[in-house]
């Protein structure tokens, strides 16, 4: 049963990403890049000046912390561990196809954080919350549809993601000589005793812990990657003629698909920024703006800051270590070798000390995503019972995630995120006529020299809207 399981799952993922999401993914990325005219370049200057404006009101979160808590998702295993597995599975030319995929999903990922704000709920405490399955029943009126899209989610996030965090937490361990059969079970129990520690602690503890680890982890990652880098200069020409090269070799990439640079740098590419797959809008729900295009520009700056600079930084590292990369080093080892070559043993240490902060922010910030859709299924009251049972299974998927063999867990987590993208980016290509208005009307705001506030019934909205009206 498990091997005809792996073999399905593996067999479902390559088909899912060489002809279905390669053409869903670029095609909506370059219609919104277009429509908005390149909103993710026009904008970029004034994304960064939001992330610091203070929150409107008082029992909500602010644009920092919804902004750390979609990037503690976004920034996980995918910015070590699937950066190493792209390159040595698919090549250097697949950083280059990270790049692309980053670049033309920062619209996809501005359009639908902007609905989620538009559509957001009041909770019975005033803050809000909200994502892809609020804003398909109140703007298409399909409250099915929206059921479909929150279990997707739980079982993707809650599940796949989870599980995949987990695994590569413990995978971080196999080189070091300690590590035996018992290891994954020590890692899985603590863990998830960490998991329950911070989970039962509820939503706006987990916007805290996050952004307190992911800003620091970041920086102290890519001081080390520079420096490796740095150390390495001599193979830095070399490694950018690798990605161009490998990237535009489309002879062997289309003779192969199934282990080309283009579909491994779109897989982890997009497992790594979520661009469009529906994740990051339940964190961009729950602040509080004053316009829903300023919560779209801020989560649109969490695609660049997870790809652009700590998937980057990763590629660089890795690619101008002068290490060679094998299918024995995939994952985690390549990482952990890549970093010795400067730092020892120490950087091995480094290594898996930041895989843990990354992936454990990412498990939090996963669950965050979680409950908020928890909640749509159960029209905001879950019970106490009901959501101690579900923090409970979210403690006991981490535990058994670390148990999990490499290519089902990556291949497993593939899946599950390929179908939210498949239900959410066509439903953010019928609403984005709205995001567009609702950017045009952001725009004018702004050239009038106004602070923008946005009214719903300024750009025509039928829908009732609990915080816009």
């Amino acid at each position: 049963m498990y091997d005809i399981y792996e073999n399905f799952i593996g067999s479902f993922s390559t088909w899912l990403y060489s002809y279905i999401l390669i053409i869903l993914l670029i095609g909506a990325g370059l219609y919104f890049t277009i429509r908005t005219k390149f909103v993710q370049f026009r904008f970029f200057k004034e994304s960064i000046k939001l992330v610091s404006e203070p929150k409107e009101d008082k029992n909500s979160i602010s644009a920092f912390e919804a902004l750390m808590v979609s990037t503690a998702s976004r920034v996980g295993v995918g910015n070590i561990a699937g950066v190493s597995t792209a390159i040595v599975l698919g090549g250097a030319g697949s950083v280059f196809w990270m790049w692309m995929i980053a670049i033309i999903g920062a619209a996809s990922a501005f359009i639908e954080s902007t609905l989620a704000q538009i559509y957001k709920v009041r909770d019975t405490d005033g803050s809000s919350y909200g994502g892809p399955a609020y804003y398909i029943q109140a703007a298409l009126k399909s409250r099915f549809l929206g059921v479909v899209f929150a279990v997707a989610l739980i079982l993707t996030y809650m599940g796949g993601f989870n599980m995949v965090a987990a695994f590569n937490i413990t995978s971080a361990f196999e080189g070091f000589g300690f590590y035996n059969s018992y290891t994954p079970y020590i890692v899985g129990g603590v863990l998830a005793l960490l998991t329950g520690l911070s989970i039962f602690k509820g939503g706006k503890a987990l916007s805290k812990i996050t952004s307190i680890i992911v800003p620091v982890m970041a920086i102290s990652y890519i001081i080390v990657a520079l420096v490796i880098v740095v150390t390495h200069l001599n193979l830095v020409p070399g490694m950018f003629v690798s990605i161009f090269e490998q990237a535009f070799d489309f002879k062997s990439a289309f003779g192969g698909f199934a282990g080309s640079a283009i579909m491994f740098g779109i897989k982890r590419g997009l497992y790594s920024n979520e661009a469009g797959v529906g994740s990051a809008p339940n964190a961009a729900a729950s602040a509080s703006v004053s316009h829903p295009v300023k919560q779209g520009l801020v989560q649109m700056l969490s695609v660049f800051i997870d790809t652009l600079l700590i998937c980057t930084a990763t590629a660089f590292m890795l690619l101008s270590s002068g290490i060679t990369p094998t299918e024995e080093l995939k994952g985690v080892p390549f990482a952990q070798a890549a970093v010795s070559t400067i730092f020892g043993d120490f950087g091995i240490w480094f290594i898996t000390f930041a895989l843990f902060c990354f992936a454990f922010t990412s498990i939090i910030g996963n669950f965050f995503y979680a409950e908020a859709n928890l909640k749509y299924l159960n029209k905001k009251s879950v019970g106490t019972i009901g959501l101690v049972l579900f923090r409970l299974a979210a403690v006991v998927i981490v535990f058994f995630g670390a148990q999990l063999d490499f290519s089902i867990a990556w291949d497993t987590a593939d899946v599950l995120m390929g179908i939210m993208a498949l239900i959410n980016i066509p439903i953010i290509l019928l609403l984005g006529r709205t995001a567009f208005r609702c950017l045009d009307d952001y725009t004018k705001q702004r050239k009038e020299g106004k602070n923008p506030v946005f009214k719903a019934k300024s750009i025509g909205l039928k829908e009732k809207t609990d915080f816009w009206n």
